[in-house]
């Protein structure tokens, strides 16, 4: 059940006529998570794994609050797409840190205002 029941939205794909409770409507999400392409097609793979296995087991708490247990693995000073084009390994620890769920979102937010698409 939406949380605002009765105060539909027009999807906001541009150009879409649809009606929603927000954001996309059903038909331009799931279009949207096709295109996207699953976690492995987006380079977050075996080596991934091994990553983030590595960078929570030498950050158990949270390297910014110190407060929560690590549950991502963040690539930290730089993003992933940015080794990746310096031909460094993405997937090697040294370039990861440890961060609780809330100050991955904060941290995502700031760096990445209006997501990858930009």
């Amino acid at each position: 059940m939406p949380r605002h029941a009765g105060r539909l939205r027009i999807c906001s794909t541009p150009g879409c006529p649809e009606y929603t409770a927000q954001g996309r409507c059903p038909d331009c999400r799931a279009a949207a998570d096709q295109a996207r392409g699953g976690a492995r097609a987006r380079g977050y793979g075996r080596a991934h794994e091994g990553f983030r296995a590595a960078v929570l087991a030498r950050d158990p708490e949270c390297v910014l609050c110190h407060n929560a247990p690590s549950v991502h693995a963040d690539h930290w000073p730089v993003d992933r797409r940015e080794l990746v084009r310096r031909g460094d390994d993405p997937n090697d620890p040294q370039h990861g840190r440890g961060l609780c769920q809330p100050c991955h979102s904060t941290e995502t937010a700031r760096e990445q205002p209006g997501g990858w698409n930009r």
